[in-house]
């Protein structure tokens, strides 16, 4: 079997490709993708890092490239049984200040994934989604049902890009899945995010930003559940579908912020708090039944141990992240949006 995944020098990308190299996930049906050959394809931008996967390996093929090239994905697609489609800009504070980039990979690029699939006559595709599509839920949770609602330009490009998809599904038959999934945390997520950014000042003794009061609420899912997730859906997900991965561990950013105040041994006056940022959404909250009941999932990293391990990785591979978090705080500098 091969199988080629967009954006797999990302954080959760590489974890998924490390997962296939490794033959980590549960065996699918049929023995379906145990030992694979991977392609994975690349453009390492700031979020994409080579070093995230192993420097060599007989199953696995590196490919720089954009998603945006047309004709280099028709090329990498054809001979594939299957695409998994992770390649995003994701960050929220940077669509804030430039939505260009956004909307040109995560729309743009994911056309060109879809149609380099159809004509390359892949087998099966699953595009990355994730929950922030639905917007803001002050009390329950989303099925997959709930009417989208994107309140910045990230979830916004991401919206457009899961519609895109299901038309090819509805409009050319195409076998693809959508997965939309709560905040992930785990080894090698880049410092701009909330607890690697936390993590990493509050172990090198500097203020971590806390935005507002600290009340937005999020569920957290470890990295390594949300890939067995897309691995399911992958296997076993009906075309036109999709499915929600819930971590089923709802917290405050403030009760994130005290939690990692305490794994890494640093002094409270350490959070400052600064403004909120625009259009900040309150709350999240998958209602994640369909994917358990119909799929078999369900997490596995209970929270605390999950974040007890994240937090100790950051204290011992400080020569990953370091460079990342110069290069982060370079930009702050320059005028860019606080992570």
């Amino acid at each position: 079997m091969d199988i080629l995944v967009t954006g797999g020098a990302g954080f959760i990308g590489s974890h998924f490709v490390r997962g296939l190299l490794n033959n980590e996930f549960p065996l699918a049906p049929g023995g379906a993708f145990t030992d694979a050959a991977v392609t994975v394809v690349d453009k390492l931008t700031y979020a994409g890092n080579r070093a995230n996967l192993p420097e060599s390996h007989p199953r696995l093929r590196f490919v720089r490239g954009d998603i945006c090239d047309r004709e280099l994905m028709l090329e990498l697609s054809r001979g594939q049984d299957a695409v998994v489609h992770f390649a995003a800009e994701s960050h929220v504070d940077r669509s804030l200040v430039s939505a260009d980039d956004f909307v040109q990979t995560n729309v743009v690029g994911t056309h060109c994934v879809l149609e380099a699939a159809m004509a390359a006559r892949v087998g099966r595709v699953v595009h990355v989604s994730t929950d922030e599509v639905y917007g803001s839920i002050a009390e329950g949770s989303w099925t997959e049902e709930w009417p989208l609602s994107p309140n910045s330009p990230y979830a916004a490009s991401k919206a457009a890009s899961d519609l895109i998809a299901l038309a090819y599904v509805r409009t050319h038959g195409l076998d693809l899945s959508i997965t939309r999934c709560t905040n992930n945390y785990g080894p090698y997520q880049h410092p701009e995010k909330f607890i690697p950014l936390f993590a990493t000042n509050l172990l090198t003794g500097r203020p971590a930003p806390l935005y507002g009061d600290g009340s937005n609420r999020r569920e957290w899912l470890h990295v390594s559940d949300h890939c067995r997730a897309i691995f399911a859906v992958l296997t076993k997900g009906r075309a036109g579908h999709v499915y929600n991965v819930g971590g089923g561990t709802e917290r405050s950013n403030r009760q994130i912020a005290d939690e990692l105040l305490r794994l890494c041994g640093a002094r409270p006056e350490l959070v400052a708090r600064v403004a909120d940022r625009k259009a900040h959404d309150l709350r999240y909250a998958l209602d994640d039944s369909k994917i358990r009941a119909e799929l078999g999932y369900q997490p596995l990293v209970p929270f605390e141990q999950g974040l007890a391990d994240t937090v100790a990785w950051y204290r011992e591979n400080a020569a990953w992240w370091r460079p990342l978090a110069a290069a982060r705080d370079a930009q702050i500098s320059d005028g860019a949006a606080a992570a």
